[in-house]
């Protein structure tokens, strides 16, 4: 087995051994304070550099991201 593949297996172990904490942690108020600055920040830069037919598509996903981290569905 390569490094890369015990890499990928220490981190599967990794969550699975800590998949709780990890949930609570993708759900609490701090990640969803974090995750709009990181997702809108994000989501603007795609606006600047996409044709402008695409941005509902970009609101689209921004949303969606935004509604799986985070307190607010």
């Amino acid at each position: 087995m390569g490094a890369l593949d015990d890499l990928a297996k220490n981190a599967q172990e990794f969550v699975e051994e800590n998949k709780d904490k990890i949930n609570e942690a993708l759900n609490s108020e701090q990640a969803e304070e974090i995750s709009d600055k990181v997702l809108g920040a994000v989501a603007d830069t795609a606006k600047k550099v996409v044709p402008e037919e695409h941005h509902d598509k970009v609101d689209e996903v921004h949303s969606h991201l935004d509604k799986s981290i985070g307190t607010e569905p």
